[in-house]
């Protein structure tokens, strides 16, 4: 599949679609730091290096996230939960992994502004890891589980109204 190529016909869903590529996109820069830092093979200073350069992706990558989860909370998913219910079930464990990847990221960003030692940075990304790892599947579930909902269960109008509340930038 080509990057721009999107899978759902349904606007509404096209916009979170494109939002989710971008968040890939940021992803993918900041996880081979990651990866190489899991990995190993840095002296002490380089590590707190890459280290410092990690944490200001991921910073920069919290404010569209926040933004597409806020989008996704405020109007996605209580409009589809009108259709199949909201207490339980998919949108519910949607939503459980919004909190728990923003739980990883944060308690990366707390212990990534010291100096470590090489070990305690190994362990420090780990942070980071996981949220990339639960992201990547979350996107794939919404996109394939979620949006396929949409256009099964959801009104014409109600695609149309919610298509005009997303149609919103998440990255300035």
């Amino acid at each position: 599949m080509s990057a721009l190529q999107l899978n759902s016909t349904i606007p509404a869903m096209r916009i979170l679609e494109l939002e989710h590529r971008y968040l890939s996109h940021l992803m993918n820069e900041w996880h081979q730091i990651v990866l190489a830092l899991q990995k190993g093979g840095y002296s002490t200073v380089q590590a707190r290096g890459e280290l410092e350069r990690l944490r200001q992706l991921i910073l920069a990558f919290k404010q569209p996230l926040e933004k597409h989860c806020k989008k996704e909370e405020s109007y996605f998913f209580p409009l589809l939960g009108q259709y199949i219910g909201y207490d339980q079930g998919p949108i519910m464990s949607i939503e459980q992994e919004h909190e728990e990847v923003t739980s990883y990221i944060d308690h990366f960003l707390h212990h990534a502004v010291d100096e470590h030692s090489l070990e305690e940075i190994r362990s420090i990304v780990g942070d980071a890891a996981e949220a990339f790892e639960i992201l990547t599947v979350h996107f794939v579930k919404e996109e394939s589980v979620l949006f396929s909902m949409t256009a099964q269960v959801m009104s014409k109008l109600d695609q149309e109204r919610l298509a005009q509340q997303l149609h919103t930038l998440i990255d300035e």
